[in-house]
């Protein structure tokens, strides 16, 4: 299970959403919102419930929140929306997953287009790029869960995939319908996720140079500010070189 990730900090630059976090309440609570309208208002009868629950409380997100998202889905005002993933290609080829909620798919289509178009980049059919990526689900954990050994033996207890292990904590992968449970069996070993989710893990990177970089990460930056993205994932490999030229610019 244990092995050298070379996926690492290839979704977005670390940090990013910590700068947001209004906005990343904001997007959780919906999530929590559409699930308990889609399912159940029940997280343990409710799987997609108690994933969103759980990524929530990854973030800190009060439990007043929480409760008011659920709730929010018993009525119909402002709690319909669509989920719709967009495909397509950033500067220097990279390919670029867009999850977004929306309630009016339309207003969110537009927004996208615009943002890969302004960008050197152009949108694709759907399933255009999502072949290159493996769905699956991804608990972190800071280095204070405990030692390589003690999370390793966790995870496989817990049913896990993949354990990385490094200064900057756990990371944990399994397949991503078993996301849930397995969060919650770790929790009991090692408590609180630092985060719970599931991600678009690319197959292969595509080597990004300085000059495509900045506009790439601008292009990601756009499509993570609008309120309808729930996340951005892409196959880029940039340099801790660059990518610290451009966190000082």
């Amino acid at each position: 299970m244990a092995g050298h990730s070379k996926f690492k900090n290839i979704m977005h630059r670390k940090g990013a959403q910590d700068a947001k976090r209004s906005k990343l309440f904001s997007k959780l609570s919906r999530e929590i919102t559409v699930a308990a309208k889609m399912g159940t208002p029940d997280p343990d009868m409710n799987p997609r419930l108690r994933l969103a629950i759980q990524a929530a409380k990854a973030q800190s997100v009060p439990k007043d929140n929480i409760e008011r998202a659920i709730k929010k889905a018993a009525g119909d005002e402002d709690a319909n929306y669509d989920e719709v993933r967009y495909e397509g290609y950033g500067p220097g080829g990279v390919a670029v997953l867009v999850e977004a909620l929306t309630d009016n798919r339309n207003r969110t289509a537009g927004v996208i287009r615009a943002a890969f178009s302004k960008h050197g980049g152009a949108l694709g059919e759907t399933g255009s790029v999502a072949f290159m990526f493996d769905r699956v689900g991804e608990i972190e954990y800071a280095p204070a869960a405990g030692d390589a050994d003690t999370v390793m033996e966790a995870a496989i207890e817990a049913g896990a995939d993949d354990v990385v292990s490094d200064e900057d904590g756990h990371i944990i992968t399994c397949a991503f319908e078993d996301v849930a449970d397995v969060s919650t069996a770790l929790g009991e070993q090692l408590g609180e996720a630092t985060a719970v989710r599931i991600v678009w893990r690319p197959q292969n990177t595509t080597p990004v140079d300085e000059d495509k970089a900045g506009t790439l990460m601008k292009l990601i930056d756009v499509l993570e500010d609008d309120d309808d993205v729930q996340n951005v994932f892409a196959n880029y490999e940039i340099s801790d070189e660059v990518m610290e030229k451009l966190a000082a610019a």
